[in-house]
């Protein structure tokens, strides 16, 4: 899509890069005309996702986990730009089954997991098994970081997108962080009104956490 090409061809990319991540926002788009994916129905909304999603970059280690990975932002642009190995964790079936498509039409390194992150984060082969992992969900930063810290290892960092927090909302953060093993590290701006706040991972995750299904989002912790 030669429009989709132009918008993303600004971020200092090579051309097979931008290529790769026009013809991701195809087939994003292409899905989104058979179930709802996504909200972004045009280009110029794809080229924003993707340019949010790559701001992510300089914050994450390998292994990388997203959670609640929907239409593949903002990991799959991530897979395309830097090569590294995804899991991507999304409960939704069909989501599920677009994700792993992407990833072999695409030629990604990764895994899919199809169930929720309250279950995914209490199996020991992935309970704090990644150094950095990444959640757009549509979230209190509270709840987000309940489905994310339990995935991630000590030292490891939580890196969560964020529009504009609150007081309130981010004393939350905050004392939910240490309920949770970890610390507020940074909050950088961004541009555009969003934020890119990073959790450091400091003990264990006590093993109550991630309460059960829709707990976190329904209670938040610390709200």
């Amino acid at each position: 899509m030669a429009a989709l090409e132009e918008l993303l061809a600004g971020q200092g990319l090579g051309a097979p890069t931008v290529t790769a991540l026009s013809r991701f926002g195809e087939l994003v788009l292409e899905a989104n005309r058979h179930f709802n994916v996504t909200g972004a129905t045009s280009p110029q909304e794809i080229a924003r996702h993707i340019s949010d999603s790559l701001s992510v970059i300089p914050y994450l280690r390998e292994p990388y986990v997203d959670v609640g990975s929907g239409a593949g932002f903002p990991a799959i642009p991530i897979g395309i730009v830097t090569g590294i190995a995804l899991t991507l964790i999304e409960p939704t079936v069909k989501k599920a089954r677009l994700l792993e498509s992407l990833l072999e039409t695409l030629g990604l390194q990764g895994v899919v997991i199809a169930e929720r992150a309250e279950a995914a984060g209490r199996r020991p082969e992935l309970r704090e098994q990644f150094a950095s992992g990444t959640c757009r969900a549509v979230a209190t930063a509270p709840a987000v970081a309940e489905l994310l810290l339990p995935l991630i290892g000590i030292g490891g960092a939580a890196v969560l997108q964020r529009g504009t927090t609150d007081d309130a909302e981010r004393r939350a953060l905050e004392d939910a962080s240490l309920v949770l093993g970890a610390c507020v590290e940074s909050d950088d701006a961004i541009g555009g009104g969003h934020h890119i706040i990073l959790l450091r991972k400091l003990r264990e995750t006590p093993m109550r956490f991630p309460r059960r299904t829709g707990a976190p989002q329904k209670r938040p912790l610390c709200q």
